[in-house]
């Protein structure tokens, strides 16, 4: 026999312990369970074991609405990110419902009994089914067990060890070694000023440069406020002043590219000193075609000005036995490489879905409202914001799907499912020239030009239309179980119900 509840969510993160949270408050009375593939909460801020791990987002924003951040760092380390999230967690009373060692492999929706069926496999190896009237998906959207390296050509003649961020030995010791970090992103960015401690010397070599921007690691105004207001009246009002920088610096970057460009590289300059050769921060595209990398306090900028690590902007020939040949003729010794090459994206954690016994392609579907997909049924998938904080969004969809979960419970409903305009044009669902968007675009579900199909990154208009929008928008339908179609018979007709 299966277990059922009314709600399962997949992942034990940040985002899916937010989403145990909302409902438990707003929807006390429905049955959940959370499933975690690994053995401990955090997710991501449990994986991520390099040293230097943090934020790059500030910690204002990344918190959770309901929750406050206490903590004097600003951009957090791992650590301290993993204990607010665990924090949570056992403050909403919901550990017991973490099912650990469960990864989720396939789902299958069944339209006459408004299920989803879970097939869940165990770290034990068995197979057990579940099933759910709603699931929420909070896996986050890149592949746990496996992180993006290209292939270098003779990479095994290497002497020394090659590391992925992904994957870090739990006791490395670098002391004394030269490393060369191989990225230009927020983790080559992070690890580099974190190694110089103990290493020689410190390599970030880089193919394409990225924009950095230096931010403070702590915050000031948190601590005089807290001299006169409430915990909650300072978070929330750093929380909207975070973020109202934040998107004025990402619209001006889309309105007005030449002046931020100048912008960010000035402050660059800055810290580096006139003698440093701007070539190495200076990327070929617009800032906010790809994530700006935050640099707390300008630790990566002091560790340059030292003399402890340095950039090079060059493209890899293959590897030898002592390091890495470039294309332009020069060896760059190393006893450690670490290839900060980036993710590989998989929305879901690479689950099979079915509707009525056919199989999904998600590359068909359209985002809605960027967390339901065109014609599937009691489906939510957590999708943070790429040019701001996950949360800001998460907070946002688990409410969202609160309000669904009430409305239905009101209308006698038991299936929310948005009907694909065959009207609107599709269009990437991340505008984002990053790599490992690029690398799996035609897998990822299209967004749109239009609401409620276009794919907002703006908090402003996003918490328009979760928080207040109307539910009965003329795309989503609400229905109750119904008998699904066959060669000799017709479907019953959805009916709609006012909200």
């Amino acid at each position: 026999m299966s277990e059922h509840f009314d709600v399962l969510i997949v992942g034990a993160g940040l985002s899916g312990i937010g989403a145990a949270w909302h409902l438990t408050q707003q929807c006390p009375d429905k049955t959940f369970a959370i499933l975690e593939g690994r053995d401990t909460i955090g997710g991501t801020w449990d994986l991520f074991r390099y040293p230097g791990i943090r934020s790059d987002s500030d910690m204002y924003t990344l918190g959770y609405n309901f929750k406050p951040w206490t903590e004097k760092q600003v951009i957090a380390d791992g650590d301290r990110i993993r204990n607010y999230i665990q924090e949570v967690a056992r403050d909403g009373g919901f550990q017991k419902k973490i099912r650990f060692g469960s990864k989720v492999v396939n789902a299958s929706w069944s339209s006459e009994t408004a299920t989803w069926t879970l097939d869940v496999q165990k770290t034990s190896g068995e197979t057990v089914q579940m099933t759910c009237g709603w699931l929420m998906m909070c896996s986050g959207y890149y592949n746990y067990e496996a992180g993006f390296t290209p292939d270098f050509k003779d990479s095994e003649s290497f002497k020394g060890q090659v590391i992925h961020p992904q994957f870090w030995p739990e006791k490395l010791d670098y002391s004394g070694k030269r490393v060369v970090v191989i990225g230009s992103g927020a983790t080559a960015i992070t690890l580099i000023p974190s190694m110089t401690d103990k290493a020689s010397h410190v390599v970030m070599l880089q193919r394409t440069p990225s924009y950095v921007v230096s931010v403070p690691q702590f915050d000031p105004m948190v601590r005089f406020l807290l001299k006169f207001l409430p915990e909650m009246t300072v978070y929330n009002i750093s929380r909207a002043r975070n973020n109202f920088i934040t998107q004025g610096i990402f619209k001006l970057s889309r309105k007005y590219p030449n002046f931020m460009r100048k912008l960010l590289l000035k402050q660059v300059k800055a810290q580096v000193g006139p003698d440093f050769d701007m070539k190495h921060f200076t990327p070929p595209y617009n800032p906010w075609d790809q994530r700006l990398c935050a640099v707390p306090n300008g630790d990566m900028f002091k560790a340059l000005r030292k003399g402890k690590a340095s950039v090079v902007t060059d493209h890899i020939d293959r590897f030898v036995p002592e390091g890495i040949l470039l294309k332009s003729g020069k060896v760059e010794k190393a006893d450690i490489i670490v290839t900060a090459t980036g993710l590989n994206l998989r929305l879901f954690g690479g689950m099979n879905i079915e509707v009525d016994g056919e199989q999904v392609d998600m590359g068909k579907r359209i985002s809605y409202k960027g967390l339901m997909f065109s014609d599937l049924p009691n489906f939510s998938n957590t999708l943070g914001y790429t040019n701001a904080s996950w949360t800001l969004k998460a907070d946002l969809i688990a409410e969202y799907v609160c309000r669904l979960l009430k409305h239905m419970d009101q209308t006698g409903t038991r299936i929310a499912m948005p009907n694909r305009d065959p009207n609107v044009k599709e269009a990437p669902l991340l505008d984002m020239t990053s790599g490992y968007v690029a690398r799996v675009s035609h897998l990822l579900p299209k967004g749109a030009d239009r609401a409620p199909w276009k794919l907002y990154q703006n908090y402003a208009l996003d918490k328009k239309q979760l928080h207040n929008g109307k539910l009965e928008d003329g795309v989503m339908t609400f229905s109750k179980p119904r008998k699904v179609a066959r060669p000799t018979q017709q479907a019953e007709p959805q009916k709609r119900y006012a909200s």
